[in-house]
Order: C-alpha cells, then structure tokens, then sequence
C-alpha cells in the first residue's frame, strides 16, 4: 500500500502544497525536466503528477499495490479525503505494472462537484483530452441528494491480460477495432469504401 504523494518522497519528490498554485505546477515542471520525463501539453498540475506517479510508482508495482491517497486535483468524482487535506478517498490496485482495479468514495457534495468539474473544462479547454466537461444533469441529481456511496470497478479486459500473460490489450478484446487492408493495387475495395462514406457524409 503506497499513499501517493508520500511515494513520490521517497525518491526526491516533494510535492509543495497547496496542489492547485502554480508554484507546485512550476515545481513539477522543473522535475519532470529535470528526470528527462516527457509530458504531453498541456502541462497541468494534474497531468504532470501522473507521469510522475507512472513513472516511479507505478512501474515498481510488480506485486499486487495498492495506490491511495490521489490527489484531489486528480479525482474530479471522488470525495475529498476526511482527514487529509486536498487528497481523496480513492484507490487503483496495480499488478504486474498494470492497473486492474479504481475504486473511491463518491463525492456527494453538488457545490464542490461543480468546482472540481470547471476547474476539469478549463484543463480541456487548454487541451488535456482526458479533463472532462460540466456535467449540469449529474450536478443536478446530486442537488435532490446522493447517500454516502462507493464503487470499484475492475476491467475484465486487464484482468484477461494478466491471467493469459498479454502485453498488448488488443489480443484480449472480443471486438477489437480494425480497419480495412489496404490492398496492393491502388487501394482496391478500402479507396472505394471511403468514397462511399466520405458520399454519405455530404448527404
């Protein structure tokens, strides 16, 4: 069991707090640059902590580890840690380097929901394609009210991967994404199935 920001301590890491200001932002990035860890734009405190976290943590988790403790700026859904300011009530169960399970508490606040989803489109809108949007239906149904809730989720496909020693998760799905050969002459029947798509599109 590793809490998160206290396993980035052990190998020189030490995230300053608060997490959302941007001195912690501009610490991660000199780290980042300084340990020749690429990061994708848009740099964002959040974005930069996971690379870090797979990069260090991640990888080492050979035997089954749990990571907890995620950071809140991480964890739009999860509930805000009760005795851990910033941090959340969340785990990710890693094994043999892979993560097969994401469980948290549910945030069940409708205010702080709302915050944490703004604060996810502004990232988006900077160009983080995994931030989400404001979700104002989901933030509604938590207005009328939501009990104290939790959930896990384990993906089968991963668990597939593990039990039949695959590297690549394209050899466990039932209905894995193919495109059409592209034949040797000219492009054969693929050039001609995109002019049918690219005609029904127009239409």
């Amino acid at each position: 069991r590793i809490s998160m920001l206290d396993g980035l301590k052990e190998f020189g890491i030490d995230v300053p707090l608060p997490l959302e200001s941007d001195a912690t932002r501009e610490y991660l990035i000199a780290e980042t640059k300084k340990r020749g860890i690429e990061v994708t734009p848009p740099h964002t405190t959040a974005r930069l902590l996971d690379e870090l976290v797979a990069e260090y943590l991640e990888s080492k988790c050979m035997n089954p580890t749990f990571i907890c403790d995620h950071p809140q700026i991480m964890s739009p859904l999860a509930k805000y840690h009760r005795s851990k300011p910033g941090m959340t009530e969340r785990f990710e169960l890693f094994v043999n380097c892979r993560e097969l399970c994401n469980a948290y508490t549910e945030l069940n606040d409708p205010i702080v929901q709302r915050q944490l989803f703004a604060g996810q489109a502004d990232a988006k809108a900077q160009g983080d394609d995994e931030a989400q949007l404001i979700d104002e239906g989901f933030c509604t149904a938590l207005e009328y009210g939501l009990p104290p809730t939790a959930g896990w989720g384990m993906g089968v496909d991963r668990l597939t991967m593990l039990l039949t020693d695959q590297i690549n998760i394209k050899e466990v799905l039932l209905f894995p994404a193919m495109k059409p050969e592209d034949h040797q002459a000219g492009g054969g029947k693929t050039a001609d199935v995109e002019k049918k798509l690219e005609g029904a599109s127009l239409n």
